[in-house]
């Protein structure tokens, strides 16, 4: 995967766009804007409803801000089609769901968008219900697809009532990756990816520190930085599995292993007030000979922020 080095402008880095929340729900707009930030996007724009721009816009300074119209429910209007489109044309990639509150809303929009997108796209909760009623659409599309579901959403979407005894999660999993074409996350602790040509990855590095709202915003956004820098959808999501869980153990080493009283939730976005993450150039990973663990081409530093 290509890095940025010296002379190389933000384009170069790659472009992200998050396309997100609600008038109910901006804060998953900046969590999931801010950890495509800081996985290495060199440009992230927002797309959410008009009545929060202005405040996301001041809280995420470095990137775009776009409003758009919102329904009476206050989420993303169809209206914004056109919108979308012309943004996710200059992206290298595109995430769509977080914060996202009402089905019919987000269903009508990516009904509207999808169709006229390429490149890589990233699907996350709600956004989800695009594949509800056959999941086999995503391999009529052109863009290359990252599908981010929880392990009850991983259910719902291949239509199994989660109250009942359902499938492992990483028979499910794959599941979806087949029916879809699409690379497929999800998992709780332990984490497993999925690709439609039957590989399978596993991640076990994961703790309950990470069960909180909102973690699932960090974790579709740092996907959705590492292919705006270049990584195809398989590397994204496995690298992306890792740097999430990489965030328990520091966040159980300084707020204990359970949310609770001053236990930073935004934290998981922020890896430089920790110790900085960085995806080193290198031999594509997942890698040939391990097909359910991440490979090794990752480095956890000691940068210190800058500033703070």
């Amino acid at each position: 995967m290509a890095t940025a080095g010296t002379g190389k402008d933000k384009n170069a880095r790659g472009a992200a766009l998050v396309v997100a929340g609600s008038r109910q729900t901006p804060g998953a707009v900046m969590l999931a804007a801010e950890s495509a930030i800081r996985a290495g996007a060199g440009k992230v724009q927002v797309i959410t409803v008009g009545s929060v721009a202005a405040q996301v816009a001041v809280a995420l300074p470095e990137a775009l801000v776009q409003g758009v119209p919102e329904t009476a429910n206050g989420e993303i209007d169809v209206q914004a089609a056109d919108t979308v489109l012309d943004l996710a044309e200059g992206a290298d990639a595109v995430l769509f769901g977080p914060g996202v509150m009402q089905l019919p809303a987000v269903a009508a929009l990516l009904e509207k968008v999808l169709p006229g997108l390429e490149g890589n796209v990233v699907l996350d909760a709600f956004a989800l219900s695009y594949l509800s009623e056959d999941a086999g659409r995503l391999q009529e599309l052109p863009a290359r697809y990252v599908l981010t579901p929880n392990e009850e959403e991983l259910l719902l979407t291949l239509g199994v009532d989660p109250t009942e005894m359902g499938e492992e999660t990483r028979v499910a999993a794959g599941r979806l990756a087949a029916l879809s074409g699409a690379v497929v996350y999800s998992g709780g602790a332990t984490t497993w990816t999925a690709s439609s040509e039957g590989q399978l990855w596993r991640d076990d590095g994961g703790g309950p520190g990470l069960g909180v709202s909102g973690s699932g915003d960090v974790k579709s956004g740092i996907i959705l930085g590492l292919l705006a820098r270049g990584c195809d959808a398989a590397q994204a999501a496995v690298w992306g599995a890792h740097l999430h869980a990489r965030r328990a153990p520091g966040l159980a080493g300084r707020a204990g292993r359970l949310p609770g009283p001053g236990h930073p939730r935004r934290s998981a976005a922020d890896p430089h007030r920790a110790g900085g993450i960085a995806v080193k150039a290198g031999p594509p990973s997942p890698g040939p000979g391990r097909p359910d663990r991440a490979g090794p081409a990752l480095r956890h530093g000691v940068q210190r922020p800058r500033g703070r």
